[in-house]
């Protein structure tokens, strides 16, 4: 599997362009698109001939969903999420994009469940539901090539903030030890904001993972 980054907008939110080769099937993980990202992903989109079927969600935050609408219109795809997320991706309130001033709600048209399975062609996704920072947040594993995406459950000697509502840190912290420090070290993470790093350095080098204290980034 192939990743393209997007991360042009104000909240520095990574979206990834996932696809397969020689299939050219992909998807989006996450739609926190500025104008620059959504002009830059077209483009790659149709320099490489990469034919997208979906886009998928990590969680339902303002700043993952703001551009969904507008992307699923630019690529007729339909967005998915886990069912426990859907009343966050369809509320500003819940969303807290109600808080900055702004309205911004989307749908989903499909729903996912923990172990689901997403095919790119030769490339599969799998979902692993990790709640904590939200109730329905997930991860998307590429056991293949040794990739994960993580949303804002994940980041790089860091984890999502839970003081924002339905957060519980207990969950957080039980969804990355059960479900993601059991995969082999090598595997790539690929977190919703800042730089990308692996398991085997946040098992490591993490100062969360185990401890009740720490500085929260998104």
């Amino acid at each position: 599997m192939k990743i393209k980054t997007f991360n042009n907008n104000t909240m520095r939110q990574n979206i990834y362009l996932c696809y397969d080769a020689p299939s050219t099937g992909g998807v989006l993980i996450d739609a926190g698109c500025g104008e620059a990202d959504i002009q830059a992903l077209t483009a790659f989109i149709q320099e490489n001939n990469i034919a997208v079927k979906a886009i998928l969600l990590t969680h339902g935050h303002f700043d993952h969903i703001v551009a969904a609408e507008e992307l699923k219109r630019l690529f007729f795809v339909p967005l998915y999420c886990h069912v426990n997320e859907m009343e966050i991706v369809e509320d500003p309130a819940v969303n807290l994009s109600a808080l900055r001033g702004t309205s911004i709600a989307t749908a989903a048209d499909g729903t996912l469940n923990d172990g689901d399975v997403f095919s790119l062609g030769g490339t599969t996704l799998r979902v692993i539901h990790t709640p904590g920072h939200t109730p329905g947040g997930v991860c998307y594993y590429d056991k293949a090539d040794g990739n994960l995406f993580t949303g804002d459950t994940l980041f790089r000697q860091s984890v999502g903030r839970t003081d924002l509502p339905a957060g519980d840190y207990n969950q957080l912290i039980n969804s990355i030890k059960d479900k993601l420090l059991p995969l082999p070290d090598g595997v790539n993470v690929y977190p919703g904001h800042g730089p990308s790093t692996t398991i085997g350095h946040e098992r490591h080098h993490n100062p969360f993972i185990g401890i009740n204290s720490g500085f929260l980034l998104y």
